[in-house]
């Protein structure tokens, strides 16, 4: 399989809320990078809605959505996590998590009910979160002499590149993100000039 060159994800944070039968479903959306941020969010959620009888969610993660989870937290196996994560993939989405707090109204769902409130409190807070692309980007290193330095420029604008850092000196350097896509033409382009020593840095 290739890698992506960019993936889908959530631009803010959303909330949503469906109600049937006296439960009340409150749904949240985030954007995520780690695992780290999925327990930070469950935590900060339980402890916001402490009272509330479940605390379902679903995650997907990686730049191709390699790694999922769902949890039905105390519902009935597969109509919770399961529509919630149903919800996520058919946004195409990743690095994004959606979590359903329910306060349960007394009376009971059955499973087909529990599955479409799960699903519509899920689609509620992502369609309020938006989707956005990212281009997937790794971080060089450009090192040159200062002849080149107009002629580096040159081609740096010509691909759409912006410079993070730079040092414009009798050694020049230059730190910028590359999209994945282009990485190996922008390599060959600058090749072709003098000089030029381009470097990917370790960016973890």
């Amino acid at each position: 399989m290739n890698s992506p060159d960019s993936y889908l994800t959530v631009s803010k944070q959303g909330r949503g809320l469906y109600k049937e039968k006296g439960s009340k479903f409150i749904s949240f959306c985030y954007r995520i990078d780690s695992e780290n941020d999925i327990k930070s969010h469950l935590e900060e959620l339980k402890k916001s809605y402490h009272d509330a009888r479940h605390h379902c969610y679903a995650w997907v993660l990686g730049n191709a959505g390699e790694m999922e989870r769902s949890n039905d937290d105390g519902e009935p196996s597969g109509t919770a996590g399961k529509p919630i994560l149903g919800r996520i993939r058919s946004k195409q989405l990743t690095n994004t998590l959606v979590v359903v707090v329910r306060y349960f109204g007394g009376t009971l769902l059955g499973s087909s009910g529990l599955f479409r409130a799960y699903k519509t409190a899920a689609a509620d807070a992502i369609d309020n979160a938006g989707i956005i692309k990212i281009e997937i980007s790794e971080s060089f290193l450009l090192e040159f002499k200062y002849p080149e330095l107009n002629q580096v420029l040159k081609l740096l604008k010509e691909e759409g590149l912006s410079p993070k850092e730079y040092s414009y000196e009798m050694d020049c350097k230059i730190k910028l993100n590359v999209p994945v896509n282009i990485i190996e033409r922008l390599t060959k382009r600058m090749m072709l000039i003098n000089s030029v020593i381009i470097r990917q840095e370790d960016i973890s």
